[in-house]
């Protein structure tokens, strides 16, 4: 979209992602079972929400519009109408304009796009949430509900994992086209537990994982699909992680900024957003991610930016493959290339492209609403050096996120410019 208003991210706060094999998580082997509790949904929207406006210096009462997104509360945590949750959460947003919205694991991407729409339209000060809690359910039932994402009436069947099945149809019709070998995706799954072991919020911050264990199927990396076609096809390492937690920011126009004392030096500018969505009633060509394609060439047509010119990327991981087909989508490799970035070692954190520095879905972990408002936090941290032990030694000047809902059906992509 052409933007009529400068907009600004101001900061926010990404609360630690959580789940099975994090060390503070509480399941049955945790020392701490029967005596402590997991956060709730709840105790999730209520740090993200505070912990930005904490770390901002925003009094709730400046906030003019609130979103949150949020994939399936009714069913992981039996709670929906989570605009008012929002509220709930600080008494300063009493009676303010917040609304859900909900693109399965684009949720958050959504709730940005909604507040930079909002921005647009006049609102000075906004603020985007996105939260998720899953743990709540077994693996199974959580499959099930995940499932939705998915055209579920013709797609559940396929196994009782249903998204780990989609996927890797797609890795199936990869390798069957292309020269990719397991070591390939084994390497994507390498680098973003290493970028996460680097992390302490993310969810795999304490899991090591090696080539030759990402590379085997079986042992302590089972491909663990019933579907007999395509469990071949995807390990546990490719997988994105069943995670706990939340996150939020603040997105403010420069008349915002000017009232809140801010200057630009203490933002980071949203320079182009580009929203699309395919039909999820139909099978797209599985090499090709075309909504994400689309998605891609109005951003830079909008912006004018090139591939060359993105200096650090955010993209969807939810498996190892879909990491591949994103880098081909948004043009950073030709089709059928995108392992030899990987490769190479450009999309490590010291490479030419840095993708998904703090572990990415794979590594960072997959609290389905989340997820797009911590992609947009982050080109934010690394842009400012608040990464830490992840920090890339030089700060990027222009950034690149890409949400993505369902199998390549909901779409929200961001670049993004240091000031």
């Amino acid at each position: 979209m052409a933007f009529a208003r400068r907009t600004f991210i101001l900061g926010g706060h990404i609360t630690p992602f959580i789940g099975k094999k994090h060390p503070d998580f509480i399941w049955k082997r945790h020392p701490d079972f029967g005596t402590r509790e997991n956060p709730t949904l709840e105790d999730t929207i209520s740090k993200a929400v505070n912990g930005a406006l904490e770390a901002t210096g925003v009094d709730a009462e400046a906030v003019e519009r609130a979103w949150i997104g949020n994939f399936v509360g009714e069913l992981f945590s039996n709670q929906g109408h989570l605009g008012a949750a929002v509220v709930g959460s600080n008494p300063g947003l009493l009676y303010k304009p917040v609304m859900r919205v909900e693109a399965a694991c684009a949720s958050g991407g959504l709730a940005f796009a909604s507040a930079v729409e909002s921005i647009q339209a006049g609102t000075d000060v906004a603020l985007a949430v996105g939260a998720e809690v899953q743990s709540t359910a077994s693996a199974r039932v959580g499959g099930d509900y995940l499932a939705r994402a998915a055209h579920y009436r013709r797609e559940r069947q396929l196994d009782d994992f249903t998204f780990p099945a989609v996927f890797a149809r797609r890795v199936k019709a990869y390798r069957e086209a292309y020269d990719l070998s397991w070591e390939d995706l084994a390497r994507v799954s390498v680098k973003a537990y290493g970028n996460a072991n680097k992390n302490p919020l993310a969810h795999m911050t304490a899991v090591k994982m090696d080539l030759a264990t990402a590379t085997e199927c079986g042992g302590a990396n089972p491909c663990f699909l019933s579907n007999e076609e395509f469990s071949p096809y995807m390990r546990m390492s490719d997988c994105s992680q069943v995670s706990d937690g939340g996150a939020a920011m603040i997105v403010v126009s420069e008349a915002g900024l000017k009232r809140l004392g801010k200057s630009e030096s203490d933002a980071i500018e949203v320079t182009g957003l580009s929203f699309a969505t395919g039909n999820l009633y139909v099978d797209d060509d599985p090499l090709r991610m075309n909504t994400t394609v689309a998605a891609a060439q109005r951003l830079y047509a909008d912006t004018g930016l090139t591939t060359s010119d993105i200096q650090v990327a955010e993209v969807h991981d939810c498996f190892t493959i879909t990491e591949l087909l994103m880098y081909e989508a948004l043009g950073f490799a030709d089709n059928g290339t995108g392992a030899q970035l990987v490769r190479d070692g450009r999309t490590d954190i010291t490479g030419d492209l840095p993708v998904n520095t703090g572990g990415g879905l794979v590594g960072f972990g997959h609290p389905v609403g989340a997820t797009g408002v911590k992609q947009v936090l982050e080109i934010f941290r690394q842009m400012k050096g608040l990464c830490g032990d992840y920090q890339m030694a030089k700060r990027p000047e222009v950034g690149l996120t890409a949400n993505m809902g369902g199998n390549d059906k909901t779409v929200v992509l961001g670049t993004f410019r240091n000031l």
